[in-house]
């Protein structure tokens, strides 16, 4: 669809001053999201020269709609658009539909199935130690696990494994504009990218999916100049993002101790409840996209070319369609939540996160009868809502 951007009988996106990456934004998202999702389903941000859409609806607009809006700026800066470029994560259909089935395959649902009951021994090992100890950072703890079921699942040795948590912090931070912090992250990016490109099937261990890749292009399955580039996605794409999911539900259950009560007598609410935190607190900010012609989103005209930011936080919180959306409950189960993104970029990592969630919670229950959330630091970041520390007290 093609509007003539011009005619102002059409609504018009609210124009805002604030800064999507600034620090004031960043250490109180949920308020600024709160405000510009009630000014518009699309605002200007003119200090960044962003249209970001803010509303349930209108994000489902356009993640439906990939002839209209191209996943060719999914990031928000040039640099880090042109080196995606071929990949499941920057790409259209239908070329997207190949990239993303490499990727898929080895994060499907099967294969974690297959690495479940690894999964529930580390978490009840690391768990029971934090545990012991009587008060703890639960943010060290998700890292902790999180980093070992990734480095497993890929073939990292220990060493390499230490290099995750960094690694994860800036491949997403780099996703941002030029800014202070996307520079500052650079470096540690590229460390990544360098050991992505040069590792070899030698240097995984025997039987972890990393090794599998390598064999799946000797059997003519996969590209052999891909094998390197899904290594590289596997660890950038997911890794803070999964952390600050595994931190945040543990969070939102020591802020409402009556819904860690009904957990407790109810674990099979488990599933819900994780659902239920990636809604009340989206772990990415925003993902972008390309208008690719002239066009209106929700009745608000968008000038082709513009880059626009999807804030899956204030969708998720919008209340056209959540009752009561900033009221935390486990029993509302919103499974149509777009933390995971939707439609053809829905996230390909998503039933690894998902799983390390409901082994993790399921850890925590069977360790922790109660709990007190103590002294915590937001961490800002270009892209990734969490927590840098966050202290818990057992008992």
């Amino acid at each position: 669809m093609t509007v003539d951007v011009a005619n102002r009988s059409a609504r018009v996106a609210a124009e805002v001053s604030d800064d999507l990456f600034g620090d004031v934004v960043l250490a109180d998202r949920e308020h600024y999201f709160a405000d510009w999702r009630e000014r518009a389903a699309v605002v200007h941000l003119r200090q960044n020269d962003i249209w970001a859409v803010t509303r349930y609806d209108a994000l489902k607009e356009v993640v439906e709609d990939p002839s209209r809006f191209s996943s060719a700026k999914a990031t928000f800066n040039d640099l880090m658009n042109a080196s995606l470029r071929g990949t499941a994560l920057a790409s259209d259909p239908p070329e997207h539909a190949r990239h993303r089935a490499v990727l898929a395959k080895y994060l499907s649902p099967r294969v974690m199935r297959a690495r479940r009951d690894d999964m529930t021994g580390c978490a009840d090992e690391l768990v029971a130690a934090a545990v012991a100890k009587g008060t703890f950072d639960a943010v060290r703890l998700a890292q902790d696990f999180h980093q070992r079921v990734i480095g497993d699942l890929i073939g990292m040795r220990r060493e390499i494994q230490a290099r995750v948590v960094p690694w994860g912090d800036s491949a997403l931070n780099v996703f941002g504009p030029f800014n202070k912090r996307t520079g500052q992250h650079f470096p540690v990016a590229g460390d990544l990218a360098r050991w992505a490109k040069q590792v070899t099937p030698a240097q995984l261990t025997e039987g972890s999916l990393g090794r599998e890749v390598f064999a799946a292009a000797e059997r003519g399955e996969v590209p052999p100049d891909a094998c390197n580039a899904l290594i590289h996605q596997m660890v950038a794409a997911g890794i803070d993002t999964a952390i600050a999911s595994l931190g945040n539900v543990l969070a939102h259950l020591g802020d409402n101790p009556d819904q860690y009560a009904i957990l407790r007598a109810e674990p099979g609410l488990i599933g819900s409840a994780f659902t239920e935190s990636l809604r009340y607190e989206s772990p990415i900010h925003a993902m972008g996209r390309l208008v690719v012609a002239d066009t209106e989103i929700d009745g608000v005209p968008v000038p082709g070319g513009a880059q626009l930011a999807l804030l899956f936080g204030a969708a998720n919180r919008d209340p056209r369609h959540y009752p009561d959306p900033d009221r935390f409950d486990i029993r509302r189960n919103p499974i149509d939540q777009v933390s995971f993104g939707h439609g053809v970029h829905t996230c390909a990592g998503m039933h690894l996160v998902r799983q390390e969630a409901e082994v993790l919670i399921a850890a925590w229950l069977r360790h922790v009868p109660a709990f007190l959330l103590g002294h915590r630091t937001r961490k800002l970041s270009n892209m990734v809502s969490s927590w840098a520390t966050l202290a818990i007290t057992v008992g």
